[in-house]
């Protein structure tokens, strides 16, 4: 589903009604996934950098697409796969159908294979024009709202509008994540008995606890109000006003999470690092949680990323 939730919207959003007939209904059905394949070996949160090309055919009704893509979530499984290429007019969003010119191979991660993370080779992959997703050249509004890439001058609103959505969704799951660390070690507390008392008439434990909590409803309280904007902006005023505020929001989320994660495993003790029994999801989350600091933009791009929005709506005559 995670490579649904990214790979999809793009197509909700700014495909044809011909084109969204046809891949809607197999990939919410399960029939057909699909994937967001924007990053490559050779630029990752830099997606002006990317190398995949798309060059029409003479008679101007195809596209022609060449390139590699790298630890594309999904990729594995996926059917459709919407594609950002370097094009005559900058950066273009195309959705590619799997067929002849397309493969794929499993790339082995830390975390889970269910993720179907890959390595996507396109080698003369003819896509019909009808697939551009967004106008040609504006693949960067389509994902900002769902990335930000500050080495291009123009506004492309197909891509930023996509890795917002993208970065919210992460958000979502890690404030939902960091409150079930926080529920099992207060059940632990609970029941654990340390000198003849419970674990949580420790001032140390009651202090860890007190710093979870509030990471944890800050975290939740954040997501909130940037839930609220998205809910009463276009996309385009989204990508203009909230692209800082979610790369801040998930920069804190994440490193939050870790914090938490950290603490629930002193908390638990020896079962905070063992994969069976009651400390199982301590130790899960203890292990997995620093890979949301990568995926969807690492923790220093996206916070660089708010704070240069932040200066740019700066007055220019600003002073104390």
């Amino acid at each position: 589903m995670s490579g649904s939730v990214i790979g999809l919207p793009p197509v909700l959003n700014f495909g044809s009604d011909e084109i969204k007939e046809k891949v809607v209904p197999d990939v919410l059905s399960g029939r057909k996934p699909i994937c967001l394949a924007i990053s490559e070996a050779f630029a990752g949160s830099d997606v002006s950098g990317i190398r995949t090309s798309a060059v029409k055919t003479e008679d101007g009704k195809y596209w022609i697409i060449n390139g590699t893509k790298k630890w594309i979530t999904n990729g594995t499984f996926a059917h459709y796969f919407t594609v950002g290429c370097k094009t005559e007019d900058g950066f273009t969003v195309i959705l590619v159908e799997r067929g002849e010119g397309v493969e794929t191979k499993a790339i082995k991660t830390s975390y889970s294979p269910a993720a179907g993370t890959s390595f996507v080779t396109f080698d003369n992959v003819k896509v019909p024009v009808e697939n551009t997703l967004g106008p040609e050249g504006g693949g960067i509004f389509v994902m900002l709202r769902y990335y930000y890439v500050h080495a291009l001058k123009m506004v492309s609103y197909t891509l930023l509008s996509n890795f917002n959505h993208e970065r919210w969704v992460m958000c979502c799951s890690s404030a939902r994540s960091q409150r079930l660390i926080v529920e099992e070690c207060l059940l632990w507390v609970t029941q654990r008995k340390a000198f003849g008392k419970p674990l949580h008439s420790q001032a140390v434990i009651r202090s860890k606890l007190a710093a979870m909590i509030a990471r944890v409803e800050s975290t939740q309280n954040w997501l909130e109000n940037l839930t609220h904007q998205m809910n009463n902006m276009t996309y385009k005023q989204q990508a203009a006003k909230l692209a800082g505020p979610i790369g801040l929001l998930k920069m804190h989320a994440t490193r939050s999470a870790q914090e938490t994660a950290t603490d629930a495993v002193q908390i638990f003790g020896g079962r905070g690092i063992t994969k069976t029994g009651m400390g199982q999801f301590i130790e899960h989350y203890h292990r997995t949680v620093p890979f949301d600091a990568i995926l969807g933009g690492a923790e220093d791009v996206l916070g660089d990323l708010g704070v240069r929005q932040a200066i740019r709506g700066m007055p220019k005559n600003a002073r104390l």
